[in-house]
């Protein structure tokens, strides 16, 4: 409805049939326009000059609508999950076996990680003697972030217990040349699994175990970007971090099943 045009007619008193007759068109057509149709500009000019009104003021110009912003799909995410549990077995293990020059993993317990694949560390290991080099950064049970951790996400120090229960898997790589696990106090705000050139991101969200959260598959680019600023992040990380030294900090000898 021209809601200014009714009003305008209704101050003047003029009826739709005087317009129509003084702009030379059906009174049907008015009609229209009382109804929201835009006159032909010849028209808009007679029935403006008519009422005594500014054209712009009875037909203002249609604001026209912001673009919608385009969404912009990175080249690097080749791929998304609704959250970590999710991700076929297949993929982990996939991802795992085609390494070539490293595999990093940046976890605060990361418990799912061999039990899901019991022979984790024999496959690791093997990759180590292929010449990839493999880097494990676990929580520190022991330290602040674990523990805030555990209550943020309202279990306590249970997951102090399954950081200590997850490392137990990886006590054979210790001796194995090209394999490092370590232990990290930083707060982490994703875990991260690297394949070479494909990145396995799980943002944590406050309160929920990572499980829950989505996990993100890039793959590396030409630029400097996704990829390249959180494996940056990993680096920082593991430069912080100390060397795992399961016999002098009571490690069980045996994980959960």
């Amino acid at each position: 409805m021209n809601e200014r045009l009714h009003s305008v007619l209704a101050q003047r008193g003029v009826s739709p049939e005087s317009l129509a007759e003084v702009c030379e068109v059906d009174p049907k057509t008015v009609g229209r326009w009382l109804g929201g149709r835009l006159p032909h500009p010849r028209h808009r000019f007679r029935a403006a000059q008519y009422l005594r009104m500014d054209e712009s003021f009875l037909w203002p110009t249609p604001q026209q609508r912001a673009p919608k912003p385009t969404p912009v799909v990175d080249d690097e995410l080749i791929g998304t999950y609704q959250n970590r549990a999710s991700v076929p077995r297949e993929t982990w293990l996939t991802l795992l076996q085609e390494a070539k020059e490293q595999i990093n993993v940046l976890v605060f317990s990361g418990t799912f990680f061999a039990q899901s694949n019991p022979h984790v560390a024999k496959m690791l290991g093997e990759r180590a003697s292929d010449g990839v080099r493999v880097r494990l950064c676990f929580g520190d049970p022991a330290g602040q972030a674990v523990s805030i951790r555990g209550r943020e996400e309202g279990i306590g120090d249970t997951l102090a217990a399954k950081v200590r229960a997850s490392l137990t898997y990886y006590r054979p790589l210790l001796p194995t040349a090209g394999c490092e696990v370590r232990l990290h106090d930083t707060t982490l705000y994703t875990s991260m699994f690297r394949y070479d050139d494909n990145l396995l991101i799980n943002p944590h969200v406050w309160g929920q175990p990572a499980s829950a959260n989505p996990l993100l598959h890039l793959k590396r680019g030409d630029s400097t970007g996704w990829f390249e600023n959180y494996a940056q992040s990993f680096e920082a990380v593991w430069a912080a971090s100390r060397p795992w030294t399961p016999d002098q900090e009571g490690t069980a000898a045996h994980g959960q099943d």
